[in-house]
């Protein structure tokens, strides 16, 4: 049956409705923009903070925050800070349960935490190191430690024997009067008097245990240097990273760069989760820019989706119209 075409007969409606099929077919489907990011979810990689020795998950506030509100997933899990081998142990199996792209980010001690417990998961497709350790099979936190001047960790550190239910051990702390300076320089004293009284201790088997795998060998890495860094020396960061071959940036920072400069870590993270998000095999995936960008991303691309309906819709009614000879 034959169908006749007039210039009535095309109506606005027309185009609307071949838009709205264009629309349709171009658009992702509305769980795939909600679902993305979280644990178990197929979109936007969840990013995973690792904290270091003397701290607590509460240090990445900061970066959590703006991560968040950027619409990525954001864990933060307790470092037991009992040993190496323990501690990669226990966040390599929190990674476990999360069944999308992950970003692995570590600071300071966390940093050889995330190097061991990121081997052999390819969900993980980024490491972020951040003013941090990153150990080679064989090395330990200690060790590389006296590889470059510029720390002054050593020489404050207050070593408190502990005992308890397993047996006893050395915790240490970082002396009250020099935490400051040692690890924290930029920020208010008032806030670093407070943070020295509610360290956390890491073990000394924590520093000395040697790493057993090193992810950085096999994910790719990105990594903060931090210039004012008295707990890790500078040259040690730079030289963890070109190792790595890590994108690297330095920035002029104490040890604790994701607090006293959160953006330029958010940053770091942003262009880590662009190159790893929901890409399978570890293939490339979107530029950082676009992948950071949030609902902003999504609703310039729903926009760009319709623009793009509309001139196909306009240019399959020019092709009807001038078969059936309608001017």
């Amino acid at each position: 049956m034959g169908i006749s075409l007039s210039r009535r007969s095309i109506s606005s409606a027309a185009v609307v409705a071949l838009a709205t099929c264009a629309v349709a077919a171009t658009a992702p489907p509305a769980s795939a923009a909600q679902d993305g990011g979280r644990p178990g979810g197929g979109g936007r990689p969840t990013v995973v903070l690792v904290h270091g020795a003397f701290a607590d998950a509460s240090g990445w506030n900061d970066v959590a925050t703006r991560l968040m509100d950027d619409g990525f997933t954001v864990l933060a899990p307790p470092n037991e800070l009992r040993g190496l081998t323990e501690d990669a142990a226990y966040v390599a199996s929190l990674l476990k349960s999360i069944s999308g792209p992950i970003v692995l980010a570590g600071h300071s001690y966390g940093g050889a935490v995330i190097t061991q417990a990121a081997a052999g998961n390819p969900n993980v497709r980024a490491l972020v190191y951040v003013s941090a350790f990153a150990p080679d099979v064989g090395e330990s936190a200690a060790e590389l430690s006296t590889k470059f001047a510029g720390s002054d960790l050593a020489t404050a550190l207050n070593p408190v024997p502990f005992t308890g239910t397993g047996g006893g051990g050395v915790d240490l702390y970082i002396q009250s009067e020099k935490f400051r300076a040692v690890f924290a320089a930029d920020l208010p004293e008032s806030r670093t008097r407070l943070m020295a009284a509610e360290q956390r201790p890491v073990s000394q088997v924590g520093f000395a245990e040697k790493a057993t795998a090193a992810a950085w060998r096999d994910i790719p890495s990105w990594f903060v240097v931090s210039r004012q860094d008295r707990a890790i020396a500078p040259d040690l960061e730079r030289f963890e990273s070109r190792r790595a071959k890590s994108r690297t940036v330095e920035i002029d920072s104490s040890h604790v760069s994701m607090m006293s400069h959160p953006e330029d870590i958010v940053r770091q993270i942003r262009e880590a989760a662009g190159a790893a998000g929901g890409a399978a095999g570890g293939a490339a995936a979107a530029p950082a820019e676009l992948a950071a960008t949030g609902s902003h991303g999504r609703a310039v691309a729903a926009v760009g989706a319709v623009g793009a309906a509309a001139l196909l819709s306009g240019s399959v009614l020019t092709r009807i119209t001038r078969r059936r000879g309608i001017r």
